[in-house]
């Protein structure tokens, strides 16, 4: 049985959005799913737009994801460009290419004369008999040539698409392509056409947009005489607009996520589910799971909706599968990342990981947890006491503040069922409503009208601070004097 070798092959012209992603992973998960191998090539042809900043990022994100590729090694095509001249010329003595001379100028008129006369724009091959006299006084008087492949002018060429099924080409449709530029570097389609070979690629997963290119790949394999791999064309993602996506669409660079606090496990389990399903239905997964049930059988040829939304419950869901400790830790990892560690850097870890547990259920994203919690960590004077959305009276305030202070004073035993059960004591000795001294009291400590349960998050702050909290609110509370 032939090994199964995939690859990932992007373009480093711009970050890695969550399209590419998708490819990656599902060329990942196929090779894994087969005990295959999947390689990583970096298409940096385009000399103009490729970058070693967006080299950086593509492997960050792959890293990020723990999409690792195989052999610790990354394929860059401009390495090689002897290699793609070397293969070129085999196929000029072929006479299976020729070069063309034709200025971009000539190319234009013809494409005009095609709009002119609403037909689709194919090269003439004026220069495709051309002798090699001809030629050679064409280069002598300083003329330029791209290299172009003889293709069928009749018939047809098909492939089998594993994902949707026999696809056909009329061989009248395509003309004499380029596949060597001026400055002998390859095109797209002939420069990974010989990658393909040369690694011994078994399968090529790539996104829709790339069927228009298969037919002219299969002619480069043919005029080698070589084995065709076989492909598979995933289906297109949209936005919930229904266009396709793009970056008017937020947040396509998949590290923009990072930088938003999403797990990597989340990503890659929604992109799973954008073209590809199980026969249950199943939304959540582990990596081990994707791995073992990813096939190219359950992959749909209809486009997939992005949808934001969905994102986001995904990945509230897969914090709560995470315990406090996991949560802590990849809480300190995001702000790393995002070089914010220094806002924690007095934080007690141990503190920060009971008021995790606090809040577990409301946690959305990682960035969630830093405002959901700081009130634990400030000093007194940096609590924000916001009266936006604050309800009871100046002096309702300061009596019911004055009542708890005593009571909570005289506490041995500071933990949550005791102090829930001594607020509601004095609520009852007091005649004031029970929530009103809930409110009050956790807008003294925490500066907030809402927040975690409030008896838990005085215990795990502690009596010390809850009433040094109470009298500094008490002190500075003439500030707050709202009127009636």
């Amino acid at each position: 049985m032939k090994s199964i070798i995939v690859r990932f092959a992007p373009s480093p012209t711009g970050d890695l959005h969550v399209g590419g992603i998708r490819t990656a992973l599902f060329n990942w998960l196929f090779a894994k799913n087969k005990k295959g191998k999947f390689i990583l090539r970096i298409e940096d042809t385009d000399e103009l737009r490729s970058s070693k900043t967006f080299i950086k990022s593509i492997i960050d994100a792959l890293l990020w994801l723990e999409l690792k590729w195989d052999n610790n090694k990354i394929f860059f095509q401009m390495q090689h460009k002897d290699m793609y001249i070397k293969f070129a010329n085999l196929l000029i003595d072929k006479d299976l290419a020729y070069p063309c001379y034709c200025s971009k100028k000539e190319i234009e008129i013809l494409k005009k004369e095609s709009i002119a006369s609403k037909t689709p724009f194919k090269y003439n091959k004026k220069c495709s008999n051309l002798s090699l006299l001809q030629r050679k006084q064409l280069e002598t008087s300083g003329k330029k040539s791209v290299l172009r492949l003889r293709v069928p002018n009749t018939g047809s060429t098909s492939f089998e698409d594993s994902i949707r099924g026999k696809i056909i080409f009329e061989n009248s449709s395509f003309d004499d392509f380029i596949i060597l530029k001026p400055n002998g570097i390859p095109t797209y389609n002939f420069a990974c056409v010989i990658d393909d070979h040369i690694m011994k690629i078994s399968h090529v997963l790539r996104g829709d947009d790339h069927i228009s290119n298969t037919p002219k790949q299969i002619f480069i394999y043919k005029a080698f005489n070589w084995e065709i791999p076989k492909f598979a064309h995933m289906s297109m993602i949209l936005g919930k607009d229904g266009a396709r996506l793009s970056k008017r669409h937020s947040h396509i660079s998949v590290l923009n996520y990072r930088k938003e606090g999403f797990l990597a496990e989340t990503i890659l389990n929604y992109l799973a589910l954008l073209g590809w399903s199980t026969e249950d239905s199943q939304q959540i997964f582990t990596i081990d799971e994707l791995k073992r049930k990813f096939s190219l059988n359950k992959c749909s040829s209809s486009p997939a909706i992005f949808d934001p939304v969905k994102l986001l419950w995904l990945n509230s869901e897969k914090i709560r599968l995470k315990t406090p400790e996991q949560l802590c830790r990849l809480f300190i990892d995001w702000l790393n990342y995002n070089g914010n560690l220094k806002l924690i850097k007095d934080w007690d870890y141990e503190l920060l990981t009971k008021a995790i547990e606090l809040e577990h259920s409301k946690i959305k994203v990682l960035k969630d947890i830093l405002y959901l919690v700081d009130f634990f960590f400030v000093t007194d004077s940096e609590l924000n006491y916001s009266l936006s959305e604050y309800k009871i009276e100046y002096s309702e305030t300061i009596n019911i503040l004055n009542f708890v202070l005593v009571k909570l004073v005289v506490l041995n035993n500071f933990s949550a069922i005791v102090i829930e059960q001594c607020l509601r004591n004095l609520s009852k000795l007091s005649g004031k409503k029970s929530s009103n001294i809930f409110h009050v009291v956790r807008f003294a400590i925490s500066g907030k009208i809402k927040g975690p349960s409030l008896f838990h998050m005085m215990e795990i702050m502690g009596k010390h601070k809850v009433i040094a909290r109470i009298k500094f609110f008490l002190k500075k509370a003439s500030k707050y004097e709202r009127k009636k």
